[in-house]
C-alpha cells in the first residue's frame, strides 16, 4: 500500500513549531504485537513525547520484510523523499525489524542512508537507543539488524522442519493440486471438511490438506495420457496436440504443451506419493531445483489415480530415450540449450523437443545440479554445503550411539527420546548432541555455528566441532544449558577462558567423554 494523507493536522495552536513526520508501519503474518494498529499507537505516543506531528502514513500490510520487492509502501516512501515530494523531515518506525528483516544488514542500512542523504532521518520508536549517528547507536543498529535477519533464518529452519514432518504424515504443503486432482480439507481428527477451490486456503491452524481424485472426466484424461504414452507410444508433443484438438484445457485453463504433458507423466502424486522440496525458495532468494537427495517424501499417502505399473513403464520409456546417447552427447545438448537461453531449469529442459528430459539428466548424472555444473551453469547459490550436511547427518546417529554405549559401559543409564533424540542420563540431567559444520570466512578464519535446542532446554549440549574439511571431529565443547541464553552460538577457533574450560580435544575419545558425563564430572 502507498501513502495515505488521512487528516493532516493543521499547524496552528499547540502544533506550531512541532516537526513534521511520516510514519512507516509494516506487518507480515507475525504476532499481534506487530499489527499496524499497535505500531501506529506506539509511534503516535512517541511523536507526542518528542514533539513530532505525523502528517503522512506509509503502510505495507501482509508483506515480508526479507526484501523490498512487493513493499509498495517503503518504495513509495523512498521515492517521495528522493524525489523532493516529502513534506516531512523525519520517518518514524516502530523498531528496526519493521524497517526490514533484510538478510544482508547492509541493505537495511542502505535504504536508511538514502533517506538521510535526501535530508530525512529515520527514528526507531521502540528501540533503546537514539538514532543520532553516534558510535553507540550505530553499533546497536548493526546488532539489531543482524538479530532481525537471524530471526527470519531461525524461523525458516523451524517452519521447514515442521513442513517436513507434515509431508511425512501425508499432508500436502502448498502448491496447486494439478490436473485430475483436488485439495481436500481435513480437521485435526482427519475427517473431511470439503474441497478447497483455486486460491482458497485453510482458515484454522489445526486443519490439514490432502490430495484426492478430481472430477471423473479429468481422472479419465490423466489415465488416457498414460495409455497413449505407454501403450500407443505417442510422445508428449503428439498427446498435447490431441488434447488441444479436443478443446481440453489444463488445470490452469491453458493449452497443453510438451512440458505440461511431461510433468503429468513424471509426477509421483498421480500414484499417491507425497513428494516435497523439489524446489527451494527460502528467505525469498532465487527459486532453485534441489537434488533428489533433498526431496522429502511419503509414499502411498494419497489415493492414486494411475496404477504404479503404468507409471513405472512411463518412467522407463522416458529414461530409455536418453540411453542411446552418450554422456558427452547429452551434455552437448544441454550446453547448447544453456547457450541459447542463458538459463537452465527442469521446465526449460522438458519443453525442448529432441532433448532428453530433466528426469533423464537426473538419472544419468545423479541430479540436475551435477549436470548443470558439467556444462558451466551455476545457479545463484553455493550447493557445496549440501554434501557436507549430508555427511554430517550420516555421522550423527553413529555419534549418538557411541555416546550412549560409552555411558552404559561406564555404568550409567541412558534414555533417548525417539522424537527429539534428547538423552536423559541417570534420570538426573539431559543432553543434546550436535555435529557442527566448519566453514571459513573470506579471510580464511574458521567458524562454527551451534544451534542450541532452547525449545527443548537440555541441561548440556555436546557440540562436536568438525575440522576444516568437515571430515572428522576436531574437538568437543560441553555447553551447559544454564549458561546458554541464545538460540545460535557463533564460535571461532579461540573463544576465551569460559568456553575453553568446557573444551575437550579429539585425544579425549568420545566414549571417555561420555563416561565423564555419566559420572557427573562435567554436568
Amino acid at each position: 500500500m502507498g501513502p495515505s494523507n488521512g487528516d493532516i493536522p493543521s499547524l496552528s495552536g499547540p502544533e506550531v513549531g512541532r516537526l513534521r513526520a511520516a510514519q512507516y508501519v509494516r506487518m507480515s503474518t507475525e504476532h499481534q504485537k506487530y499489527s499496524t494498529e499497535n505500531q501506529s499507537d506506539a509511534i503516535c505516543s512517541f511523536a507526542a513525547q518528542h514533539g513530532f506531528t505525523i502528517v503522512r502514513t506509509y503502510t505495507d500490510a501482509g508483506r515480508s520484510g526479507l526484501n523490498i520487492e512487493g513493499r509498495s509502501g517503503l518504495r513509495q516512501l523512498i521515492e517521495d523523499i528522493e524525489g523532493g515530494h516529502a513534506d516531512f523531515a523525519v520517518v518514524l518506525v516502530y523498531d528496526v525489524s519493521r524497517w526490514g528483516r533484510f538478510q544482508d544488514a547492509d541493505e537495511s542500512a542502505f535504504y536508511e542512508y538514502r533517506c538521510r542523504r535526501a535530508g530525512v532521518r529515520v527514528e526507531y520508536c521502540a528501540e533503546q537507543f537514539e538514532n543520532d549517528g553516534s558510535i553507540g547507536s550505530d553499533v546497536q543498529k548493526v546488532v539489531k539488524r543482524r538479530m532481525a535477519a537471524e530471526y527470519s533464518r531461525e524461523l525458516s529452519v523451524k517452519v521447514f522442519a515442521g513442513q517436513c514432518r507434515l509431508i511425512e504424515m501425508g499432508y500436502r504443503q502448498g502448491g496447486a493440486p494439478g490436473f485430475g486432482l483436488r485439495r481436500e480439507l481435513r480437521d485435526e481428527q482427519g475427517r473431511p471438511k470439503g474441497l478447497l477451490g483455486p486460491g482458497e486456503r485453510k482458515s484454522i491452524q489445526t486443519d490439514r490438506v490432502v490430495l484426492v481424485p478430481g472430477p471423473s472426466e479429468e481422472v479419465a484424461i490423466v489415465r488416457w495420457i498414460y495409455r497413449r504414452f505407454v501403450e500407443d507410444r505417442c510422445d508428449e508433443l503428439e498427446i498435447a496436440a490431441q488434447l488441444n484438438e479436443r478443446g481440453v484445457l489444463t488445470d490452469l485453463g491453458r493449452s497443453w504443451t510438451r512440458g505440461t504433458v511431461h510433468q503429468i507423466l513424471i509426477n509421483e502424486k498421480y500414484i499417491g506419493n507425497n513428494v516435497w522440496n523439489r524446489i527451494s525458495f527460502k528467505l525469498k532468494q532465487r527459486r532453485v531445483a534441489n537434488d533428489p537427495s533433498m526431496w522429502v517424501r511419503a509414499n502411498e499417502a494419497f489415493q492414486s489415480i494411475v496404477e504404479p505399473e503404468i507409471f513405472d513403464a512411463a518412467r522407463a520409456i522416458i529414461q530409455a530415450r536418453s540411453r542411446h546417447l552418450s554422456n558427452d552427447e547429452m551434455l552437448e545438448l544441454l550446453r547448447g540449450l544453456f547457450q541459447r537461453t542463458g538459463l537452465l531449469s527442469g521446465l526449460i529442459i522438458d519443453e525442448v523437443e529432441g532433448c532428453p528430459s530433466s528426469s533423464a539428466y537426473q538419472h544419468r548424472f545423479g541430479g540436475l545440479l551435477k549436470a548443470y555444473a558439467l556444462v558451466g551453469f551455476s545457479p545463484d547459490r553455493d550447493y557445496r554445503y549440501i554434501e557436507v550436511n549430508r555427511t554430517l547427518r550420516r555421522l550423527h546417529p553413529d555419534i549418538v550411539a557411541e555416546t550412549i554405549d560409552g555411558i552404559e559401559r561406564a555404568g550409567g543409564k541412558v534414555e533417548k527420546d525417539p522424537l527429539t533424540e534428547i538423552l536423559t542420563i541417570n534420570s538426573e540431567f539431559t543432553a543434546s548432541l550436535a555435529v557442527v559444520r566448519c566453514f571459513q570466512t573470506a579471510a580464511g578464519a574458521l567458524r562454527w555455528k551451534v544451534r542450541l535446542d532452547r525449545g527443548l532446554l537440555p541441561d548440556i549440549t555436546v557440540a562436536v566441532r568438525m575440522d576444516r574439511e568437515n571430515r572428522r571431529a576436531r574437538d568437543y565443547l560441553l555447553l551447559p544449558g544454564f549458561d546458554m541464553d541464545q538460540h545460535v552460538l557463533r564460535l571461532g577457533e579461540d573463544n576465551g577462558i569460559w568456553l575453553d574450560a568446557y573444551r575437550f580435544d579429539t585425544l579425549t575419545p568420545l566414549f571417555e567423554l561420555a563416561e565423564r558425563i555419566a559420572l557427573g564430572e562435567v554436568a
